[in-house]
């Protein structure tokens, strides 16, 4: 009779925990360059080897190279750094106002900047981001989002715009092409393909750009998701950000290891690129490609953002209990601000004054936003909206009962 060893089950592990270092070999990196861009009509099939090679176009000297180079003009690099640079400042300001209770709770996207900033240069007006709690740089990169009503929002305050029926951090801008962020993981990337699909029945030109963190691609939502843009062919975007973690989770953990997320949409039909989320010319050049496939009725494209959350979850969140605390310092893909300020001075097109200038403007204007919305109220100083605002919103002409109910309250 055959004798068989005893099953295992096997259980991902980091290859980084504190007090030791990060091994960062499991992140293949291709040379920027590389790897080839196919047109954007090309088969779901035929970007079965984009989805495991990683697309970059800053070298190492900050040189624009390889067939992904975009044509894109400086003053637009421009106006991306300094949204990056703008994002930076407003999250750092936002968790330092956390810790003085201010407001309850905050999120940064620390690290990923380059994700969303460079990726709201590709879409065009009217196109519906449906975003997760980390792209604050869609809103961030465009002069029309007050950063007083943000700040509003995180605040809770009077002048909040959602009243306080949502989380901090969790905005909504119908105007903007934002639609309100859900705290339940997974559910916006279904909804953007529902969008999507009823952009093309009503025959209009307009695309859906869905977004999800590498954790939650474990949720069948996502799995859901890929099956609807596969059959139906939805003009859609899907972002999987692959950050490295989910709050205290290896990417591995939801199944990262051995394979890439990118290669989860080619498996169902549908076109996927593995890009350096930390250079912004790549970021922008996969996301116009993506969005021209889905405009011209070529179905939808995943694309998985190689990047690293170098901050926090959140500010619930200590990453010192469960990683290296220099692993973004290690980690192999650098810092998307640094590499978009090289590649505009190597080009003679920026210069470290002008930066050391931007940096110091941009923090001015947050300050400013920040003093004004605190005018407004914040949690430290006691004020609250008036409790007449809860009947308010919920009925466009309000019913004798609600009304009797409010004098009763006396507000």
């Amino acid at each position: 009779m055959t004798s068989h060893q005893p099953l295992r089950l096997h259980v991902p592990e980091p290859t980084g925990r504190p007090g030791g270092k990060t091994d960062f070999s499991y992140l293949v990196v291709t040379p920027a360059g590389a790897v080839r861009r196919p047109s954007p009509d090309t088969t779901a099939a035929n970007t079965a080897d984009l989805a495991t090679s990683l697309i970059r176009v800053l070298d190492d000297d900050g040189q624009a190279v390889g067939p992904w180079a975009p044509s894109i003009h400086p003053e637009r690099l421009r106006r991306g750094l300094r949204a990056m640079l703008k994002t930076r400042i407003f999250d750092a300001r936002m968790l330092t106002a956390q810790r003085q209770k201010k407001l309850s709770f905050y999120m940064q996207c620390l690290g990923e900047e380059a994700i969303a900033v460079a990726h709201a240069q590709a879409l065009e007006e009217g196109d519906m981001c449906f975003p997760t709690y980390r792209q604050q740089g869609l809103l961030l990169s465009r002069d029309d989002i007050s950063m007083v009503e943000m700040i509003c929002q995180l605040m809770s305050n009077e002048r909040d715009p959602i009243k306080g029926r949502q989380l901090p951090v969790m905005y909504s801008y119908k105007r903007a092409g934002f639609f309100s962020i859900s705290g339940n993981l997974a559910t916006q990337v279904p909804q953007a393909v529902g969008w999507a699909m009823a952009s093309a029945i009503k025959g209009d030109t307009k695309i859906a750009s869905a977004w999800i963190g590498d954790g939650s691609t474990a949720e069948a939502d996502f799995h859901t998701a890929l099956t609807f843009a596969h059959v139906y062919q939805a003009p859609v975007i899907i972002n999987v950000v692959n950050n490295q973690w989910a709050i205290s989770t290896f990417q591995a953990i939801a199944g990262g290891e051995g394979t890439t997320f990118a290669q989860r949409g080619v498996g169902v039909g549908i076109a996927s690129l593995r890009v350096d989320g930390n250079d912004f010319l790549a970021v922008y050049a996969a996301s116009r490609w993506a969005a021209e496939r889905a405009r011209t009725n070529h179905g939808p494209t995943l694309i998985e953002w190689e990047t690293y959350r170098a901050g926090p979850h959140s500010t619930s969140d200590d990453p010192s209990k469960y990683r290296p605390a220099d692993d973004w310092k290690r980690f192999p893909l650098g810092d998307p601000i640094e590499r978009l300020k090289q590649h505009l001075i190597a080009i003679g097109e920026w210069s470290e004054a002008q930066h050391a200038q931007a940096q110091k403007d941009l923090e001015a204007e947050v300050i400013a936003a920040q003093k004004e919305a605190e005018s407004y109220g914040t949690l430290l100083d006691g004020r609250v909206p008036s409790a007449a605002t809860i009947f308010e919103d919920v009925y466009k002409d309000m019913p004798e009962h609600l009304r009797r109910q409010r004098q009763q309250m006396g507000v």
